[in-house]
């Protein structure tokens, strides 16, 4: 004989377990959708001195968060909300040197928009080589779990260099299995390791470590931009602008509240970047009356392999008409594009 109070008193204990399951246990998933758009004038300082002036440059993010098995069934009947597998999102990188590249990108971003801010301002400046940044590290390296991602390498077996293209050029006078020391800094603080040379797909020798020239500016204006925890690269834009108008006082937005995405790079050239659409949503859901877009150029061969691709204009574009907004969006090649549009804007 079944006992019946047994039996409806293990219903409960069931329907929480499937309650968990669905809506509280995470799963290797990543839902990507619109994010925030943050004022400026909260980041850029310059001498100190916050921007007073009437309307305001913002910068948008995409938000990224786990899914749970409810959480991602229903980002597929949702606009402008993507779910991305770890692997789309991070690569073959791990959590944490996920979030070191991100930081790093934004570190870069800041310093490409301070350069070109200055550079249009007319005032001087220059570049101090402080290492190389460890983007990656060969899974075959002796420097795995030595060096990690994010740290700066400052030297090989006692000497300093003035670029990356030194580095490499004395790591490749070596011989492949060959010992050497590399002083690094990890957070701040200087260290060594020693490890045996690889083989890189080259032929030649190498530490395995992916790298770029990690370089910070100085000049006797003090330029101050905070992001916090916002990563990536895609401000570089918008961060040039702010800081181009502390700098010259010149009053470029005119009163008008306007929003923007695009990397930067040493030439002042704005580059794509990705989950446009989610930014557009963010911006206009946050008052922003223009937007501007990178109008970058989609090569002949990216086209025949993906015929579907659009610039990030385009995609921008089909975004605002998908949601109504009124907010333009404004294409943009260069730093250049969006102070020449600028200059033509009516005051508000």
């Amino acid at each position: 004989m079944i006992n019946n109070k047994k039996k409806f008193s293990f219903i409960p204990f069931f329907l929480i377990l499937v309650f968990i399951l669905l809506f509280v246990v995470r799963i290797p998933y990543y839902i990507e959708g619109p994010g925030s758009t943050e004022n400026l004038k909260d980041f850029v300082t310059v001498d100190g001195k916050k921007d007073e002036g009437a309307g305001g440059f913002y910068l948008t993010t995409v938000s990224v968060r786990r899914a749970t098995a409810v959480s991602a069934i229903a980002a597929h009947f949702t606009d402008f909300n993507e779910l991305l597998s770890k692997e789309e999102l991070m690569g073959s990188s791990t959590s944490k040197e996920y979030e070191q590249i991100q930081q790093y990108y934004m570190d870069s971003s800041q310093n490409a928009a301070i350069e070109q801010a200055l550079r249009l301002a007319g005032i001087d400046y220059r570049m101090e080589y402080k290492g190389v940044y460890v983007l990656t590290i060969d899974e075959e390296s002796d420097f795995k779990n030595k060096i990690e991602v994010g740290d700066t390498v400052t030297g090989v077996d006692g000497k300093i260099f003035e670029n990356s293209e030194e580095l490499i050029e004395y790591v490749k006078s070596q011989e492949v299995g060959q010992k050497v020391t590399v002083t690094f800094l990890h957070d701040g603080e200087e260290k060594e390791a020693s490890g045996r040379l690889m083989e890189l797909s080259t032929k030649n020798p190498g530490i395995g470590i992916g790298l770029t020239d990690h370089t910070e500016i100085e000049t006797d204006v003090d330029v101050r931009i905070d992001a916090g925890s916002i990563g990536g690269p895609s401000a570089g834009l918008m961060f040039t602008l702010q800081t181009y108008e502390l700098l010259t006082g010149k009053e470029i937005r005119k009163g008008h509240e306007i929003a923007g995405t695009g990397t930067i790079n040493s030439e002042g050239t704005v580059g794509r970047i990705g989950g446009i659409d989610k930014k557009v949503v963010t911006a206009s859901e946050n008052g922003a009356e223009i937007f501007f877009a990178p109008d970058d150029e989609i090569s002949d061969e990216l086209k025949e392999e993906y015929p579907e691709t659009k610039t990030n204009y385009e995609e921008a574009l089909a975004a605002a008409e998908k949601i109504g907004t009124d907010m333009k969006i404004v294409p943009v090649k260069t730093v250049q594009d969006a102070l020449d549009y600028l200059n033509e804007l009516e005051e508000k």
